[in-house]
């Protein structure tokens, strides 16, 4: 089986027309080998799927989907707030948005990065969902070391350099390689302290799976 169960979703009365959309996902990952979960939502009127998609250079993507009366909400973790250049992460982000299907970059009321998007009910089907996953999985994996290069050079540059001087091997950090001036690396001391996390780990992190990105159709309140 490729499917977990929240316990508390058991004898709870789901709506007709939840159950059609909600079951008819369920189906389609089921078909495609797609490991899911199904999580409480507090409510009787929405659904949440939860996804774990494997990539490349970034590990894991997260994607929520919750059904609901109006369709269905797709909201997946991209990347932590940026450390610096958030002009920057924000007009690639922009540009991006352009020619992405489906979903569109946004970030939560602490700068976290996500793609959200909706699929109405009547679009609801295996076909669209490949569609939209897959470019999910497209944007968030490919994506990832981009971001991690414009808002996270300093900690690359300084992580690389606290590698090199303690003989710490640099293979979670070739992918910058080309940012590093090997001749001119910041400064660290004896006593200067590791980094408690690799910075593409930090900046993955671990995303709150009930959901957190901004409504691209609300605005901030």
């Amino acid at each position: 089986m490729t499917q977990s169960v929240d316990p508390h979703l058991h004898g709870t009365r789901r709506p007709p027309r939840i159950v059609e959309q909600s079951d008819a996902i369920q189906k389609a990952l089921d078909e495609r080998g797609i490991e899911f979960a199904l999580k409480q939502t507090g409510g009787s009127d929405t659904e949440h799927i939860v996804i774990e998609l494997p990539g490349e250079r970034k590990l894991k993507t997260t994607v929520l989907l919750t059904v609901g009366k109006p369709g269905v909400r797709i909201e997946a973790f991209v990347c932590r707030r940026p450390d610096e250049n958030h002009e920057g992460v924000y007009k690639f982000l922009l540009k991006r948005n352009r020619r992405l299907y489906g979903v569109a970059y946004t970030i939560d009321n602490i700068g976290d990065i996500y793609l959200v998007g909706r699929m109405s009910a009547e679009s609801v089907s295996p076909g669209e969902l490949d569609r939209v996953l897959g470019q999910v999985l497209e944007a968030a994996d490919g994506d990832f070391n981009t971001l991690l290069e414009i808002g996270f050079y300093t900690s690359i540059r300084r992580e690389w350099a606290w590698r090199v001087s303690r003989g710490e091997s640099l293979r979670n950090l070739l992918a910058f390689e080309h940012l590093i001036d090997k001749e001119n690396l910041p400064t660290i001391g004896p006593a200067d302290s590791a980094p408690e996390q690799s910075v593409t780990a930090l900046a993955q992190g671990d995303p709150p799976v009930e959901g957190r990105a901004a409504d691209p159709d609300e605005s901030d309140s």
